[in-house]
């Protein structure tokens, strides 16, 4: 009765607990939900403001370019005035800041930030050719500012791009007073809600208190059942359960625990040392237990080998806590779990390890022997190469005027060879490297990449007239210089392999895989090559077109299949005789792809 009191005294505090939330809750809420409310209504605002702002800032950008544009014609025709060359001069002065503002602006949308990106690219080459006529016209070479201006508009067109972030402003404008209009209308509909709540949860706390009387009762009849479902679950369990009084003997043990020490279920008053034929003799963890019943600390994970009744030596793990029973006297629960079958796996594991470890010191003594291979490479074989092409060369002068024409074919022959040779040393270092030396990862920008090997190609095959088409490509995760030998040799690839055409036309494409990876190509109406060679493409020295047509020594295509796989992508290429090739390769996705693409020529 006592207890049956006290209960009754805490369901009581906790009513009255409730019933102070439940007044809480309807004087807060709407305060609460009102000033959120107005916050985000401030919020709507000022980011309509912001956008506003920034397609301002945007038109400013435009106007100062093309009022220094003005300026700079009127100097060129004759106007000559500090005035209008402080105008000339202006963009330089205002532009960056201008450009640096709008990059602050537009910080919080990734989308905004690449297009100003491509705007501050597209003003900055065009007021190098401003700045550019502007000197010619300051030497008096008037034709040639003309034509840097012409050049300034040709190239970089800014307008497309100003349009363009306009637009971009104005939607995200739309936008905005659409979101700051439903947040208005979510707030009302949020506030009438509340009060829907509201009226609901008082009569909620009315009911509440009116069944709590009858639950108390029900929940009586309940503890009763759920005791007794709870000796039930304890024979049930197939884990070996025992319940000990405070001098350590047995108040109840179910079935598993019976099967497993040999020891009747309704045993009682039986002291756990004696139990299992000596399996709890152990002292230490007689001691720990009694420390857990005393001092009402768990014992967690104690590992102990037994043996059972059955003969087998058990690898367990024990656990235990104090209950309070209600004499007010304490109780141990124990729990036994057998983890013989873990023990010998985790027994299995080190000596995989150990040998795992022998395979690793294996591969390292493989490795420090391609070192010292590579430095034999490296030091030993070039010195014979040297020899040969320098008394090749001395044979030449000590010849002199006396070597007749087929001489002179075969020395020259020798000195080929040679550097040949050279050359497919250094690059067989190099395709060793690759695979050995450890990956640098960080963000990759492929457009930069992609930009700086279509540089470099294109200043190794000057007079040709070569029409480029490329995506806007991601950013990705990977090693700056790996990579970037990848774009060099296929874009390289792909300008050679164009050579014999009047108008080469090259495209890199990106797109997503259906795995989220990027999937880059670079497409070309070149040479081509037969499918049935494909699988010859990658290999090392491994070419299907003549030197003599194109040259090179096989090795590239190599080294660009090796790059991609140590990255965890893949390499493949497709192709027809004459009519070009198409070469792709993935990587991991790093962020979203852009979908519009530019073209140049």
């Amino acid at each position: 009765m006592i207890r049956r009191g006290m209960r009754d005294v805490v369901a009581l505090r906790w009513r009255i607990v409730s019933l102070l939330f439940a007044v809480l809750v309807i004087v807060a809420l709407p305060y609460m939900i009102t000033r959120s409310g107005a916050q985000q209504a401030l919020g709507a605002g000022a980011q309509v403001t912001r956008s506003a702002e920034t397609s301002a800032l945007v038109y400013r950008i435009a106007y100062v370019v093309r009022d220094s544009e003005a300026a700079i014609y009127r100097l060129i025709g004759g106007e000559h005035t500090a005035t209008e060359l402080a105008r000339a001069q202006r963009a330089d002065h205002d532009v960056p800041q201008l450009l640096e503002t709008l990059r602050e602006r537009t910080s919080d949308n990734a989308g905004q930030q690449r297009l100003v990106t491509s705007l501050a690219a597209a003003v900055a080459g065009r007021l190098a050719l401003m700045d550019q006529a502007l000197l010619l016209y300051q030497r008096g070479d008037a034709a040639g500012a003309n034509a840097s201006m012409r050049d300034a508009s040709r190239l970089y067109n800014i307008d497309s791009l100003t349009t363009h972030m306009a637009a971009s402003q104005e939607g995200i404008l739309e936008q905005r007073r659409l979101d700051a209009q439903k947040q208005s209308f979510d707030s009302s509909l949020v506030l009438g809600i509340t009060a829907a709540a509201q009226i609901l949860l008082l009569v909620i706390v009315v009911v509440v208190s009116e069944r709590q009387i009858g639950k108390r009762l029900r929940a009586e009849t309940r503890e009763e059942q759920a005791v007794r479902r709870s000796r039930l679950i304890v024979q049930t369990v197939r884990e070996p359960i025992a319940l000990l009084d405070e001098d350590l003997c047995t108040l109840l043990v179910n079935a598993a625990f019976s099967e497993l020490y040999g020891v009747a279920q309704d045993v009682r008053a039986q002291p756990l040392a004696g139990i299992g034929d000596g399996a709890w003799s152990d002292g230490a963890l007689l001691q720990r237990l009694t420390d857990v019943l005393v001092r009402d600390r768990e014992l967690w994970d104690y590992e102990l080998i037994q043996r059972t009744v059955d003969d087998v030596e058990r690898h367990v793990v024990i656990n235990a806590r104090r209950l309070q029973q209600d004499n007010d006297k304490p109780a141990l629960l124990l729990t036994v779990s057998d983890v013989t079958a873990r023990a010998l796996v985790e027994q299995q594991v080190n000596d995989l390890n150990r040998q795992l470890e022998g395979k690793v010191a294996q591969v390292s003594d493989v490795n420090r022997e391609l070192e010292a291979f590579s430095y034999s490479v490296s030091h030993d074989l070039r010195a014979p190469l040297r020899h040969i092409a320098g008394f090749a060369g001395k044979l030449e002068q000590h010849l002199g005027d006396q070597a007749d024409e087929r001489a002179h074919h075969y020395l020259d022959v020798i000195g080929d060879a040679s550097k040949r040779m050279a050359q497919l040393i250094d690059d067989l270092l190099v395709f060793s490297r690759l695979g050995r030396g450890a990956l640098r990862l960080q963000p990759v920008d492929m457009q930069s990449l992609v930009e700086e090997a279509r540089a470099m190609a294109e200043s190794e095959a000057t007079g040709r007239h070569i029409i480029w088409k490329i995506d806007p490509l991601p950013i990705v995760i990977g090693d700056e210089n790996m990579l970037r030998t990848v774009w060099q040799n296929l874009i390289g690839n792909a300008v050679k392999y164009t050579g014999h055409r009047e108008d080469a036309h090259i495209q890199v494409t990106t797109r997503r895989t259906r795995q989220g990876d990027h999937e880059f190509t670079v497409a070309d109406n070149g040479a081509g090559f037969d499918m049935q060679y494909a699988g010859k493409l990658f290999g090392v020295f491994q070419r299907l077109h003549r030197s003599s047509e194109f040259p090179g020594n096989g090795i590239g295509l190599a080294n660009v299949r090796r790059i991609v796989t140590r990255h965890g992508g893949r390499t493949w290429a497709e192709g027809e005789p004459d009519e070009g090739a198409r070469f792709h390769f993935t990587l991991s996705a790093a962020e979203p792809t852009p979908s519009h693409t530019r073209e140049t020529s």
